[in-house]
């Protein structure tokens, strides 16, 4: 019996790092993969369909969630996005752990479709700390950055949602913290039964 992967939904406010953290553990966990997300947006240079989205058209969209094909979709401003069902399940029938990188909107849809997912919320460690990273260069505004400050707030209400809550104050620590999520759900008795399962036979009856 092959090992069936798990999928991990991971959200967090904007300037928790989130993206930084998935990037490192993936440098260092060749069980996982992130998934790619189909977008109607335009491709912007340096970017690869396939690669860093999967471009699509309106039209081509919208008829794929007719067809039920997104375990969960969006709309931002005039953009939508969406994560790929059948993916998803061909990589978790593979035996590889997928990660979903969405808000707390996204994750909901997702718990719905997958209930047996876990889901991670990651948090930056205080409100001044947000705010410094959110100001980035010091070049924007402050309205923009009143309005990313209280997207993040409406985003972090949410955290009680998710199983797992990391939080980002120590980079290397968080990312311990995190892969130490992965590697929790790899030793559960199930998987492990299903990965040693010739070893246990052996040791249980010598056959």
């Amino acid at each position: 019996m092959s090992q069936q992967g798990t999928l991990y939904v991971i959200s967090a406010p904007s300037g928790a790092g989130k993206t930084s953290l998935v990037k490192a553990l993936l440098e260092q966990d060749r069980q996982v993969r992130v998934s790619v997300s189909h977008t109607t947006r335009s491709m912007r240079p340096g970017e690869e369909s396939g690669k860093d989205y999967n471009f699509v058209n309106m039209t081509d969209f919208d008829a794929m969630v007719a067809q039920g094909h997104f375990l969960e979709w969006a709309e931002v401003f005039t953009n939508k996005y969406g994560t790929s069902r059948i993916w998803v399940e061909e990589q978790l029938a593979a035996g590889i752990d997928v990660i979903l990188e969405i808000d707390w909107q996204g994750a909901q849809q997702v718990r719905t479709l997958m209930p047996q997912c876990c889901s991670v919320f990651i948090m930056p460690p205080s409100r001044a700390e947000l705010h410094r990273r959110l100001s980035g260069r010091g070049t924007d505004a402050q309205d923009v950055i009143d309005y990313r400050m209280n997207q993040a707030v409406e985003e972090m209400s949410h955290y009680n949602e998710y199983d797992y809550l990391v939080i980002n104050d120590d980079f290397q620590q968080a990312l311990n913290e995190l892969q130490s999520i992965f590697n929790a759900r790899r030793l559960r008795l199930t998987p492990q039964q299903q990965r040693h399962q010739v070893m246990l036979t052996e040791l249980l009856t010598g056959n």
